[in-house]
């Protein structure tokens, strides 16, 4: 069925709706294949526009994500949210039983994956981060059609219903709070990790109101199955008590999940990204650099980073790779986006340089200016300056040697 006609069914005639996804066969991979991944990219696109490119503003005060933040911001939060909705099924089909149902994992998954539909399309609010609210309240309809498809789905008595509807959205709440911890330790902080770009090309097209998004979903069996190896690993270490090997496994879950954009490989390592940086800018003088490279929950990265100085000028110049992540990353449509923008004291302009895409920001005063070049291997170059001119910025970032980078093999995983 097509996705479009699926999504008003199950939005419009749940009911009608339910007993008909009962009936389809499916596995694990074919409900991320033919639904997951396409719905979750919604609130992960919106989210990046609205926040990045659109931004929040009112009463003479405007603030927008930076470029770079948001889009590993939205990485992140998409690969996550992949995840959630897969532990959430394993909790559904955990919750069975007690409420007089029957365990089945892959129903439990249509009753998270479907359930959820209107959580992820109230994510298209997310555009216009005034509207957010809407979103929210819209996304509460995912309550009804999750307890219409509990009983359908796992079989439990309809006067039970509503209880096992109440327990599953309280261990959602709980399993996002718990997302959210882990998002902050897997998001990069300054200096460490950032967003990929670029990576392969998907063989999935949504369009956005900037361009078509591209997703490539041509491992994705592949990662369901890890995912769900990785997941009964889990259930067994759990009830054995092991918590060291319940960890391991969750870490492989996210691994798998965060490498089914495949092609990407390992983040270079971080010493190779030292070596890119210059000792000396000009007069600029390399006065502190760091190299990091590491692994959380599954996603590796790997930065390094110099600070350069000469009286009242400075410069950041930092180099960062996240690897695997880098296909996901495509799904900020890059390829299709420009921005050209001007206020009374700020500029900033996104384009396309062949494969590359350059972002710069400068103030009109000349006290702060930032360039930022994504690879088409999904390696990041970015130079922030003070009383630094743009010019000397764009040229900062051309004297690292980008075609070296963009031709480097990564390691094996």
């Amino acid at each position: 069925m097509a996705l479009i006609q699926r999504v008003q069914d199950i939005l419009l005639k749940p009911k009608e709706t339910w007993p008909a996804i009962a009936q389809e066969p499916a596995s694990v991979a074919s409900i991320y294949n033919n639904w997951v991944i396409y719905l979750a990219a919604i609130p992960a696109i919106a989210g990046f526009i609205g926040l990045s490119l659109v931004g929040v503003g009112g009463m003479g005060f405007g603030f927008r994500v930076p470029i770079v933040s948001g889009l590993v911001n939205m990485v992140v939060g998409y690969v996550l949210s992949l995840v959630m909705v897969f532990v959430l099924a394993l909790i559904v089909d955990a919750l069975a039983p007690t409420f007089g149902g029957t365990k089945n994992q892959v129903a439990a998954l249509k009753v998270v994956a479907y359930g959820a539909t209107a959580g992820f399309v109230a994510g298209i609010f997310s555009l216009l981060p005034a509207l957010s609210i809407l979103g929210l309240l819209v996304s509460l309809y995912s309550i009804y059609l999750i307890y219409l498809g509990l009983p359908v789905l796992m079989r439990c008595p309809p006067d039970k219903a509503v209880g096992y509807t109440a327990v599953v959205i309280i261990c959602g709440i709980v399993l996002g709070i718990v997302i959210a911890a882990i998002s902050g330790l897997v998001m990069p902080t300054r200096g460490m990790m950032g967003a990929g770009m670029g990576g392969p090309r998907g063989d999935v097209t949504i369009s956005t109101p900037n361009g078509d998004v591209k997703i490539d979903t041509s491992k994705m069996e592949e990662m369901a199955k890890k995912a769900e190896e990785a997941a009964k690993r889990m259930e067994q270490a759990q009830k054995s008590g092991d918590g060291a090997a319940a960890g391991k496994a969750m870490g492989e879950m996210m691994g798998a999940v965060a490498g089914m954009t495949g092609g990407a490989g390992a983040p270079f390592p971080a010493q190779d990204l030292k070596a890119l940086l210059p000792e000396a800018i000009g007069p600029l003088g390399r006065k502190s650099f760091e190299a990091q490279g590491g692994q959380a929950m599954g996603i590796a990265g790997s930065s390094a980073r110099g600070r350069y100085e000469a009286g009242d000028k400075h410069v950041e110049l930092s180099i960062t790779d996240t690897g695997g992540l880098a296909g996901l990353a495509a799904l900020a449509g890059w390829a299709n986006m420009t921005v050209d923008r001007e206020t009374d004291g700020q500029i900033e302009k996104v384009y396309k340089q062949g494969n590359r895409t350059v972002r710069e920001e400068y103030r009109k005063d000349g006290s702060h200016g930032e360039v930022t070049v994504i690879l088409g291997n999904g390696v990041i170059v970015e130079a922030q300056g003070d009383n630094v001119p743009p010019a000397e910025l764009k040229k900062i970032v051309e004297g690292v040697d980008l075609g070296k980078l963009e031709s480097m093999q990564r390691p094996a995983k």
